[in-house]
């Protein structure tokens, strides 16, 4: 018998929503994965770093989708980037294998309600589900490709200085840390030179992942998106600001095909943000989803 959901009928309440999403990305967290940050290498397998797409609309998942199907790749080693509902796969004449389960994505909605003698609609999360092209029966898996890595040495990436250009950002490389100063409206990043290759990220993917990083902080000044920003490490806002950084990079660097640069002490990473996770379940949906307002705000910078 072949699994059938029902896409139009979420398993979970509107309520239950925003856990379900947390307690998806927390289950890689504690396993020491960061499902945002870069590529794994496992036995042979390599999660894709490619911006997930739905097979039938020809659509780029966007905001926390994003994070949800790179999370369901890397627990499920799925090696393609191509997804669809049950529905969708099936008016392709393509049919999900006997005990495969969808992976959820979620979407608003909105219910009607009447107050003050109008009908105001409501919006709402609503969680469906979706496979990916390798749950098929028609699926032939091919030999996975061995990860190679440059030297620890930058080499120029054209297009990427392409959009750092168009972008008219201030940035600039010092003896120090990376970081966008606000009163001064400028992004400062080490010197290239400051930056090596590690298992799962070249130097150059290093360099240039960590300029994106400081330049989604860049696209929320006051005169841009004015996003609001912490005034301190550990308040709300500021946690917030930072995994919209944390994604906005993310997106950026697998629309370019390149991987993110893996934070130094891998541990305390993930503790924060298991911490940051468990106290606020809303967090994630609201940081993906400006990350991917960020992205497309500077991608209008280059047209």
């Amino acid at each position: 018998m072949t699994t059938t959901i029902d896409e139009n009928k979420p398993s979970t309440t509107f309520k239950d929503v925003y856990q379900t999403v947390t307690d998806t990305i927390i289950e890689q967290l504690e396993k020491g994965i960061t499902p945002w940050q870069q590529s794994w290498a496992e036995n042979g397998f390599t999660a894709p770093l490619n911006l997930p797409s739905n097979q039938v609309t020809g659509n780029y998942y966007r905001g926390i989708n994003i994070v949800l199907l790179w999370s369901a790749a890397i627990k499920n080693k799925f090696p393609t980037s191509e997804w669809a509902s049950f529905k969708q796969w099936q008016n392709k004449n393509e049919f999900v294998r006997k005990g495969e389960k969808g992976n959820i994505v979620v979407f608003y909605d909105t219910f009607e309600k009447e107050k003050d003698g109008e009908i105001e609609k409501i919006p709402f999360l609503k969680a469906s589900y979706v496979f990916n092209r390798s749950q098929l029966s028609s699926y032939e898996a091919s030999k996975g490709e061995e990860l190679t890595f440059t030297p620890g040495i930058i080499e120029q990436i054209d297009e990427v200085d392409t959009f750092l250009e168009n972008t008219k950002a201030i940035i600039e490389t010092h003896d120090g840390g990376a970081c966008y100063k606000i009163q001064e409206d400028k992004i400062l990043v080490p010197y290239p030179e400051s930056f090596h290759a590690t298992a799962t990220c070249s130097a150059t993917e290093g360099f240039y992942s960590t300029v994106l990083h400081e330049l989604v902080h860049w696209s929320g000044a006051k005169h841009r998106l004015d996003r609001t920003k912490g005034k301190k490490f550990g308040d709300q806002n500021y946690a917030v600001e930072e995994l919209v950084a944390e994604f906005g990079a993310a997106f950026l660097c697998a629309g370019f095909g390149i991987a993110t640069v893996e934070k130094g002490d891998h541990a305390a990473y993930i503790d924060h943000w298991l911490k940051v996770l468990k106290e606020n379940n809303r967090y994630l949906v609201t940081a993906a989803s400006e990350a991917s307002k960020a992205v497309d705000y500077l991608k209008t910078l280059s047209i």
